[in-house]
């Protein structure tokens, strides 16, 4: 059997987790990768003779999928939550399972949403440039408590985030695709479930914690931005394409939007070009909201004891495979 690794997070620690699969007697293949991801080409020249793939946010569309299953290719098993890079009606419709890892880094995510949200209230980057410089600039900022935030996205890392706005005496409301029990969002801390424009038309702050698909594709665009309070702050742990970026860099010139936390972008690696750049109000991360030791430690194991037992080399029930095509 053969294993493909194509995450970037298992490739850069193959020295500890290939070994796993090679004890039992699986050969692993570990490509070189430069960036964060390969694109559909790449995959095609890479899938040949792979029976599990183990992928990051590659591209894996139909072309890819049908070179897989042309060759070897049995299963894919998807390193993380998000799976808009892969096309899975191709999958469902060729016949390549493809499962994901649901709920496996909810308060790394909520953590860096909330590290966000506070150095946009509270610019201690700033006030620490200008001391290790040699000045003195203190920079008021704004209180936490009271502020209204509307999370967009109610799972595991919609519901985390609200529970950390509760301990700052945020109120937390929320926005999602489908209806949530009012007992569990009680448990998160999640006053209430609302619309998604009356989301955007009474939040201080709105955190953008759910999925891509194509219906909420470019969800932030010039529309959204105009019926937003004035001076709000937007803050995205999703995914880059969620936001339009022309349209969020226009709402920064007019100030509708004082300030911006993302850590993903329509492109990634941002591009040099990008108008983003030229805002001192926005706060970059670089897709890192479940890169912590502990948590890719933990999702490295998982996703190597997945392919194990894809293979029949761990008890059937050891892990609950979660299929979404």
């Amino acid at each position: 059997m053969n294993v493909l690794f194509t995450c970037h997070h298992l490739l850069r620690n193959a020295a500890r987790f290939a070994p796993l699969l090679e004890a039992r007697g699986v050969e692993v293949r570990l490509p070189e990768m430069v960036g964060q991801q390969f694109n559909a080409q790449q995959m095609i020249d890479l899938i040949e003779g792979a029976d599990i793939l183990i992928a990051g946010d590659d591209e894996i569309t139909r072309d890819v999928l049908a070179a897989g299953k042309g060759s070897a290719l049995k299963a894919i098993v998807k390193w993380g939550i998000g799976t808009d890079g892969i096309d899975k009606g191709a999958a469902s419709e060729i016949g390549i399972p493809v499962y994901n890892t649901p709920g496996v880094f909810s308060n790394e995510v909520a953590d860096l949403a909330f590290t966000f949200l506070l150095l946009l209230c509270r610019p201690l980057h700033k006030m620490h440039q200008t001391v290790a410089a040699g000045g003195w600039t203190p920079i008021s900022g704004r209180t936490l408590s009271g502020l209204s935030a509307g999370i967009v996205g109610l799972g595991s890392i919609g519901r985390a985030i609200a529970a950390r706005c509760a301990g700052f005496g945020i109120t937390a409301k929320g926005s999602d695709a489908i209806a949530i029990p009012q007992a569990e969002l009680d448990r998160a801390g999640v006053v209430e479930q609302i619309a998604f424009d009356e989301l955007l038309e009474t939040s201080d702050v709105i955190i953008l914690a759910c999925a891509l698909t194509a219906e909420n594709r470019h969800m932030l665009n010039d529309r959204a931005f105009a019926s937003m309070k004035d001076g709000v702050l937007v803050i995205n742990v999703g995914r880059g394409p969620l936001v339009d970026e022309g349209a969020l860099g226009r709402a920064l010139e007019s100030g509708k939007v004082a300030g911006a936390g993302l850590d993903v972008f329509e492109v990634e690696p941002l591009p040099m070009d990008s108008k983003l750049r030229g805002f001192d109000n926005i706060i970059f991360g670089c897709h890192a909201g479940s890169n912590t030791a502990q948590a890719v430690e933990r999702i490295n194991s998982m996703t190597v004891g997945m392919t194990l037992q894809l293979l029949g080399h761990e008890p059937p029930q050891r892990y609950a495979l979660n299929r979404v095509a």
